[in-house]
């Protein structure tokens, strides 16, 4: 026979506000450490092609994830895994998703894929209402339009550039991350965040890897074209390292908490952060980019304030 009452109540409360607090903190350690990635790849791009960059950045994550895995969880949990369903998630979501990003660029431009991607909240939001996960709420929809116009602005521009293959590929690289990321959740129940990255990430290193041998056979240019030197290889590190594999397992873990239409919120802040990496660097201070850090800060709280109860 159980047994409620206030204290349980009360318990269950301050456990449900733990999580809520832990899952944002990680949110924004997630993106802060995405985020310190941006300036590395832009160095590594001028003797890089993307397919390349790509590859070794899944080939460094995957590496240091299944070693930090194996130590933290043990052999077992590696072995029991749902590899096959984890590695048709990453391939499909992550993999692809990552390639569609890069391709939205080269059709566009920065700028324009910065804006389109602000809008990726909206693809999580549906991902979660289609799976049954999310009931749209007058709040949240209010938090998740500060969120979008928030990332907007936090861009730094409202122009955007020719748009049709390269707006659908962006689209469509926001929704497959956020599937990605619900479903890594949902179907590897049983692993860790770590693990969950791993598998899924491995899955996205088949994607880039097949990618870059296929293309490579067929003649394309895709290694790079300068020699890799010690400068190189260590803001490959930070880009794979910060960027990617420690980036997606708090990324996970505040999916796990948050879901993943309120941890796609706090993506709209990379902007601001990154501004802040490159004012350390010797960059000036942006107030449209704080502006916008701020507005879609005030729609991660409106998004997660309960409604008000009524009164009986």
């Amino acid at each position: 026979m159980s047994v409620t009452g206030p204290d349980t109540a009360r318990f269950d409360t301050a456990a449900r506000h733990r999580q809520v607090l832990s899952g944002n903190a990680l949110g924004i350690a997630a993106v802060l450490s995405w985020s310190v990635g941006f300036p590395a790849a832009e160095l590594l791009l001028t003797s890089w092609p993307p397919l390349a960059l790509i590859t070794g950045r899944f080939v460094i994550s995957v590496c240091v994830l299944m070693v930090l895995w194996l130590s933290v969880d043990g052999p077992s949990a590696v072995i029991n895994a749902r590899w096959g369903r984890g590695t048709l998630v990453g391939s499909v979501t992550f993999g692809l998703g990552a390639y569609l990003l890069l391709l939205a660029q080269y059709f566009t431009d920065p700028v324009t894929v910065a804006i389109i991607a602000s809008t990726t909240p909206i693809a999580a939001t549906l991902v979660e209402m289609v799976t049954g996960n999310r009931r749209l709420s007058g709040m949240f929809a209010f938090g998740l339009g500060a969120s979008v116009i928030g990332g907007i602005v936090a861009t730094g521009s409202a122009d955007v550039g020719n748009l049709g293959l390269g707006a659908l590929s962006a689209i469509t690289s926001g929704f497959l991350f956020s599937i990605g990321s619900h479903c890594c959740v949902r179907d590897l129940p049983s692993l860790s965040p770590i693990g969950r990255s791993a598998v899924t990430l491995a899955g996205g290193l088949l994607f880039a890897g097949g990618a870059l041998i296929i293309s490579h056979t067929l003649g394309m240019e895709v290694l790079p074209n300068q020699p890799v030197d010690a400068s190189q290889i260590g803001l490959l590190l930070i880009y794979a390292l910060a960027g990617m594999a420690f980036s997606q397992v708090m990324w996970i873990a505040c999916v796990g908490r948050l879901g993943v239409a309120l941890a796609s919120f706090h993506m709209n802040v990379a902007p601001f952060y990154v501004m802040l990496i490159m004012l350390a660097l010797g960059a000036g201070w942006n107030w449209g980019t704080a502006l916008g850090a701020g507005i879609v800060i005030i729609g991660v709280i409106l998004a997660q304030t309960p409604p008000p109860r009524r009164r009986v």
